[in-house]
């Protein structure tokens, strides 16, 4: 595949996906989420692959959207109809079709993953943490109430995700695998051979069975509510979007973005 930000390989039966854009802390513009989005469908395709790893290359796994250059080349003034329409085709519809792909998926994060790094690490499965792992959604700083896919709370409970949005704070490697949301904490220099070592483990399974594995569990979070939760509550984040842009000259991307970056700096 000929992309500019993204790499595809097979590795016997692992598909690796990997972001290659670390001069910007692999931030997420329009071209690096649709080459994302090819490749992840490129593995659901691929009757090879059985197990789909995701990385990226960097000190940082992402510092989430890059608010430059979000919306791919358009110079139309932002309106709540086209925040509205745009995220959800994008953001929302990415993480989503991420999340159900069938084949398991595991993710190794390093670095700062930040706001919407959150939304390329959810959707999968498995979550390897280096130790220097860091995760957070400091968007509050913007007057929004998370980023547009919010799993916050169910991967990290009611109380520590209301004190990572009320706060903006970083929550370590450590205490994301206590709080159950990071499967294992591994040494930095470990990390991709310590994921693609459980990625051919689960590999080695009965492909038919890991995808019903997959389902039951992801089947029994949507039952318990997962998806109509995420859904009506990137409502909000277009409430707090609407809101913002009426308070900051019709931009809701930067309203509070340098204190945002400074506050992403003094975390961990």
């Amino acid at each position: 595949m000929d992309f500019d930000h993204v790499t595809y390989e097979v590795d016997d039966n692992v598909a690796v996906i990997t972001l290659t854009r670390p001069e910007a802390a692999n931030a997420q513009n329009a071209k690096v989420l649709r080459e994302l989005d090819e490749a992840w469908r490129a593995a659901d395709e691929d009757p090879r692959v059985k197990v789909v790893v995701l990385k990226s290359d960097g000190r940082h796994f992402s510092a989430g959207h890059d608010l430059a250059g979000t919306q791919d080349g358009t110079d139309a003034a932002w309106t709540p109809e086209s925040g509205y329409d745009w995220e959800t085709r994008h953001y929302m519809h990415y993480a989503k079709s991420w999340r159900d792909i069938p084949k398991p998926s595991l993710v190794a994060v390093q670095g700062k993953c930040i706001a919407a790094g959150l939304m390329l690490c959810w959707p999968c499965d498995i979550i390897i943490a280096a130790d220097n792992a860091e995760f957070s959604d400091p968007v509050l700083l913007m007057g929004i109430a998370g980023v547009e896919f919010h799993g916050h709370t169910w991967e990290l409970g009611p109380r520590k995700a209301k004190q990572l949005l009320f706060t903006g704070d970083a929550v370590s490697a450590q205490d994301a695998w206590r709080l159950g949301m990071v499967n294992e904490v591994v040494p930095l220099d470990n990390l991709v051979s310590e994921t693609m070592a459980m990625a051919h483990r689960i590999a080695r399974q009965d492909s038919f069975a890991l995808r019903l594995a997959k389902r039951a569990v992801n089947h029994t979070l949507d039952v318990q509510g997962f998806t109509t939760a995420v859904d009506s509550v990137f409502d909000m984040h277009h409430l707090g979007h609407t809101r913002a842009a009426l308070r900051n000259d019709g931009y809701p991307s930067l309203a509070g973005l340098a204190e945002m970056k400074r506050h992403g700096k003094r975390s961990g």
